[in-house]
């Protein structure tokens, strides 16, 4: 069972040193180092990392905080490696989702994240109804006079807002945007990217354009992402997509493949609703030739 470390620091200043040092006690055959802040969730190397992982590996920190500083994204990332088939683990915290131990604790972790969630909630409600009851108008006054300043404030403060939502889900689609466009449409595109999200997570194509041009604004994609897509032919669609597959995850199974077009609804050559590993080994076969792979 391969042992994938990650060693994060937030400044040039510090070194990840000791944490390496820990990580290869561990037994990790492979170290990844970032410098970045805990609190962005578009972290690239943790991005690499998540999707080098594959089913059976284990993800090593030595702290908690060093992948994540909110409970919702620890969450997050964990869920994304069980939908992999792969583990957790923190050396200096009882979390270990390959023990049962690990995952009661890590089930108590998420009732305790929907306990705050319940109670900011409640606190907030109470808070309006206290308000109302002494006459109190909510809304800020600024707004109310169409004052210049106050909506620009908003403006910012909105844009900040949609920032920190898109910097929560970066990891599921960034990597995937920045390898296959302008190369691929964004039709598939969007069907590859929500292949392994559960339906609540789905995006559409006009919200992904929209989060990809932001993203382009601010400088963390290429301009070239938005692009035009190339006309490729009908015979090289399929390969395309399969090797798109298999670029983001390169320890996939055949059948994993298979599941993966099938949760796509993607057909076969031969229009096919349910697809077989031979049919997958034909494609990634035509992909190599055509320089896909």
């Amino acid at each position: 069972m391969p042992l994938i470390g990650y060693a994060r620091v937030s400044t040039e200043d510090q070194t990840p040193l000791p944490q390496s040092e820990a990580l290869q006690s561990a037994g990790c055959a492979e170290i990844f180092e970032e410098h970045a802040s805990g609190g962005n969730r578009a972290r690239p190397v943790l991005a690499r990392v998540l999707e080098r992982i594959g089913k059976g590996d284990t993800l090593v920190v030595v702290r908690i905080d060093r992948l994540a500083r909110s409970l919702s994204h620890l969450l997050e990332v964990i869920e994304r490696l069980e939908g992999k088939g792969a583990f957790f683990r923190s050396l200096q915290d009882p979390i270990d989702t390959a023990s049962p131990q690990g995952k009661f604790t890590l089930q108590v972790l998420g009732a305790a994240a929907e306990f705050e969630r319940a109670l900011i909630r409640e606190r907030t409600k109470a808070g309006l109804a206290s308000a109302r009851s002494k006459g109190r108008v909510g809304g800020n006054p600024g707004l109310r006079a169409k004052d210049p300043e106050a909506l620009r404030k908003v403006r910012l403060a909105r844009q900040d807002g949609y920032m920190e939502r898109l910097n929560e889900t970066a990891q599921d689609w960034v990597p995937h945007v920045r390898r296959l466009r302008p190369d691929m449409a964004w039709e598939d595109v969007l069907r590859i990217i929500n292949g392994p999200l559960p339906h609540d997570r789905h995006w559409t194509q006009g919200r992904l354009l929209r989060a990809v041009k932001a993203y382009v604004r601010d400088g963390f994609l290429p301009a070239e992402v938005l692009g035009r897509a190339g006309r490729r032919e009908t015979d090289d669609r399929l390969p395309a997509i399969v090797a798109a597959i298999k670029g983001a995850d390169p320890e996939i199974t055949l059948q994993a493949i298979c599941d993966r077009l099938e949760s796509m609804r993607e057909r076969t050559p031969r229009g096919r609703t349910s697809w077989q590993p031979s049919s997958v080994r034909m494609l990634l076969e035509r992909a190599e030739k055509l320089g896909l792979l």
